[in-house]
């Protein structure tokens, strides 16, 4: 549980610095100092490219944050162990008293699997927050579609592309 409340601490401390964006100049000014000369400079040169680069990057940078913050080997355990109960919850699915028992044990995997696999927001959620509002910032100002779609969705997408490749190349659980 204190792991949670630790998560839970960085969550609200996330929301804090989102919501407090327009409200303390201090926050919005250092995310712009440090990302329009790097990241804007890359936008303003290709609009297209330049994003698929800064995605591929902020996925890449989150993807060995998880893989070097996480006990790889003990998720690996877990998740066999779980597609294992799976395989056999399928067995006994007639058998409800033998089926409680093997979802009491899958929860307590997903028990020691969800702080292991949750430890890498604690070193991604601030500066992601802080991306993610400069993002807007600077959609606002050069309004552009990126592979006809809003900055948002275009991003989505291309995490979710890149992520799997990263994770396939980088072994991460």
């Amino acid at each position: 549980m204190k792991g949670m409340g630790i998560l839970l601490l960085v969550m609200l401390l996330s929301a804090l610095v989102a919501s407090m964006w327009n409200s303390v100049p201090f926050i919005k000014d250092a995310a712009h100092a440090i990302l329009d000369p790097t990241a804007g400079s890359m936008l303003d040169w290709n609009l297209s490219v330049g994003f698929l680069i800064i995605a591929a990057l902020i996925t890449l940078i989150t993807t060995l944050i998880q893989k070097y913050s996480t006990d790889q080997k003990t998720l690996k355990e877990l998740r066999e162990e779980s597609k294992l109960l799976n395989a056999e919850m399928k067995k006994y699915k007639e058998h409800p008293e033998r089926l409680t028992e093997l979802q009491r044990k899958q929860f307590e995997i997903l028990g020691k699997t969800m702080p292991l696999t949750m430890r890498p927001l604690l070193f991604t959620a601030i500066p992601f927050v802080l991306f993610l509002r400069w993002f807007g910032d600077y959609f606002m100002l050069h309004p552009a579609k990126i592979f006809g779609l809003s900055w948002f969705w275009a991003y989505f997408i291309s995490s979710i592309i890149f992520s799997i490749i990263f994770r396939k190349i980088l072994k991460v659980q």
